[in-house]
């Protein structure tokens, strides 16, 4: 018995010995790690934040990869991108065409180091732009309000007077047009993308004059108008994530940026290949960077959605082109 027990831990001594050199291989391996600074109104804005976060959770869930993020409501973009750059990611996102002058600062005191700016373009060496084609996205949401609509009047709500915001307005306005060419589409500037209140107060107003659906791009903003128009029994557009379950009985469906999805698929390829390929993105339709959530709330006849699919592929082929201010 004595022989056996000894034998026993003669052969598990052996087993642990052997596999000793396994477990430092493993810690040896590299973890790859990205940083991200959220744009202004951070996480919770149940869009274009939230979208971006998933994304990188995505990515540590299926590649491994570990991640920390920032959010500056002060406003110092500057301090935090410096404090993810310090923390050795091998990349530094971000998340905002606000953030950029920061970014591309902070970019040119570290040129070794990789970033990623979404949502605006930059010619920097060490920056990686991504842009999405919005008004394609918009001009499919626009032509569904069209079809919905019963007052020929619907609203739209920017977060900004900016370029990317007014890609969703361009495009939702020739969209609804599309369908019907003399719909009313009203027009508000929050300048603000992080007040539910004021977005609810202009979306009321809206509807006071008529709008029976309203879409706004407005961050959280947008949130307090999506929500306003469910309280007065009106349909509405979410944005950038799919926002049904903001107002389940008023969105009909969400222009959907897929933020998620990009970065994702560049993580990836930064794993894969130790780089990311090409200078800068731009996602549309034809990419699937953009579309249209699920019909919910209300229906699209056979019709419709024949001609919701026709407007699709004419975009994708050229056949459709939205024009830009």
């Amino acid at each position: 018995m004595k022989n056996i027990i000894s034998m026993f831990v003669l052969i598990m001594l052996i087993m642990a010995g052997c596999s000793t050199p396994m477990t430092e291989e493993t810690s040896t391996e590299k973890q790859h790690s990205i940083g991200i600074l959220l744009s202004d109104t951070g996480l919770g804005d149940g869009s274009f934040n939230d979208s971006a976060f998933r994304g990188l959770e995505r990515a540590r869930d299926e590649l491994g990869i570990l991640f920390d993020y920032r959010e500056a409501p002060d406003g110092n973009f500057e301090g935090a991108l410096q404090e993810l750059v310090e923390q050795d990611h091998e990349l530094v996102i971000g998340l905002g065409f606000s953030i950029q002058d920061a970014l591309e600062k902070v970019a040119a005191e570290n040129p070794d180091q990789q970033f990623l700016l979404i949502d605006g373009f930059s010619e920097m060496d060490n920056i990686t732009s991504i842009t999405f084609k919005e008004h394609e996205g918009s001009f499919l949401l626009g032509m569904v309000a069209a079809m919905k609509s019963k007052t020929g009047t619907i609203g739209f709500i920017s977060g900004a007077d900016v370029p990317v915001i007014a890609r969703f307005e361009q495009g939702y306005i020739q969209g609804a047009k599309y369908i019907n060419p003399t719909i009313k589409v009203l027009k508000d500037n929050a300048d603000n993308f992080g007040d539910a209140e004021l977005g609810r107060q202009i979306a009321e107003k809206q509807m006071k004059q008529g709008a029976d659906f309203i879409y706004p791009a407005a961050g959280f903003t947008g949130v307090g108008a999506i929500q306003a128009a469910q309280k007065a029994g009106k349909l509405s557009g979410g944005v950038d994530s799919d926002q049904y379950f903001i107002a389940e009985k008023s969105v009909v469906t969400s222009m959907v940026k897929k933020v998620d999805s990009a970065v994702f698929n560049l993580t990836k390829e930064l794993i894969k290949d130790g780089k990311i390929s090409q200078h800068a993105y731009e996602l549309g339709l034809k990419e699937d960077g953009v579309g249209l959530a699920p019909i919910r709330v209300t229906s699209l006849s056979q019709e419709e959605t024949k001609t919701l699919e026709e407007a699709k592929n004419k975009i994708i082929s050229g056949d459709i082109t939205i024009n830009m201010p």
